[in-house]
């Protein structure tokens, strides 16, 4: 869900064409309606990674469960065994400690004392009293508001912290191969969309037929 978000966010928020085919129109005023439901969507499905909930997927549980050696032993047994290759546990054992390790790392980034724990925070505090829940008081939601490219650097570490648990459990998953598909459909959507003031618009008058009228 954050992938199809994400890329069909990312023109309206960077593609300069695109801001300048709107222009000051009235289509302008749903185009941003548009623009802010997107990047809720893709916040609220990222800050979904970190619910502390029981059911919840609980990132911070998971990084304790990998720092057990025995679950990565586990893990690496039941890879060679799945693939007829009981000889390469050992091989198994080293990558998926590996993989492990650069998950591990990413997790401790955004948790308490980590380099990015108040990225999270932010986005934690913005997510709870402005996306999920309406504050009443925006003074408050102002100084939690994170930047794009906090955001954007948030998106990147979650795709490959995805990336890498997917791994860790033999399945393939190359985020930016992902985000490719949805980013092609996107770029065709926003080529279309424009405002009425602009040419190519069924509402588009030139200059000289709106003065005569």
């Amino acid at each position: 869900m954050a992938v199809t978000f994400h890329e069909a966010w990312k023109p309206a928020a960077f593609d300069d064409s695109l801001h300048r085919r709107m222009g000051a129109s009235y289509a302008t005023n749903t185009f941003f309606v548009v623009r802010t439901a997107l990047r809720r969507e893709m916040l609220l499905a990222l800050m979904r990674l970190w619910d502390t909930k029981p059911r919840a997927i609980r990132m911070d549980s998971i990084a304790v469960t990998l720092s057990n050696k025995q679950v990565i032993d586990a893990l690496a047994a039941d890879r060679a065994t799945r693939i007829g290759l009981p000889e390469s546990e050992d091989q198994m054992r080293t990558e998926l400690g590996q993989r492990a390790d650069a998950a591990i790392k990413l997790v401790r980034k955004y948790s308490e004392g980590g380099s990015h724990a108040a990225v999270r925070h932010k986005l934690k505090k913005l997510r709870n009293e402005h996306l999920a829940h309406r504050q009443t008081d925006d003074s408050v939601v102002a100084e939690a508001d994170p930047t794009a490219i906090e955001i954007e650097s948030f998106y990147q570490d979650m795709s490959k912290l995805i990336s890498l648990l997917l791994g860790l459990m033999g399945i393939a998953y190359d985020p930016e191969e992902t985000g490719e598909v949805y980013r092609h459909y996107a770029k065709f959507f926003w080529a279309s969309v424009r405002g009425e003031r602009t040419e190519g618009h069924p509402n588009y008058r030139t200059p000289c037929a709106t003065h005569n009228t």
